[in-house]
C-alpha cells in the first residue's frame, strides 16, 4: 500500500470522494466497522484521536481526528465535517 498523505480535519470539506466504493472483502469491511465503534467510544468517552485513512479522488489520504458519530454512510467529525465510509481503508487507534 502508498505511503498516504497526511492531511488537517479542516481540509476534508474541500476534498472530493468518488461514489464507487473502496474495492474491500467483506471481512475488511467489517474489520473498519468494528474499528470505527471502538474509536468512536474513544473519542467520545476520553476525546481520543484514531487515525483513518481513506481514499479521495487523488489518492490515500490520512487524518487523525476523533469520530464524533458515524452510520453506514458517513463518519462524522467536529464541526459536521464527513468522510464517506465506503472511501475508508483502515482505521488505526492507539493501543
Amino acid at each position: 500500500m502508498p505511503q498516504p498523505t497526511t492531511i488537517p480535519k479542516e481540509r476534508i470539506p474541500s476534498l472530493r470522494f468518488p461514489r464507487q466504493p473502496v474495492p474491500l472483502s467483506a471481512d475488511q469491511h467489517e474489520e473498519i466497522m468494528r474499528r470505527m465503534d471502538q474509536a468512536t467510544r474513544l473519542g467520545n468517552s476520553e476525546h481520543g484521536k484514531c487515525r483513518i485513512l481513506f481514499l479521495d479522488d487523488e489518492g490515500l489520504k490520512a487524518v487523525e481526528t476523533t469520530i464524533w458519530a458515524y452510520d453506514p454512510v458517513n463518519i462524522v467529525l467536529k464541526y459536521g465535517m464527513t468522510i464517506p465510509v465506503a472511501r475508508v481503508v483502515s482505521i488505526e487507534y492507539p493501543s
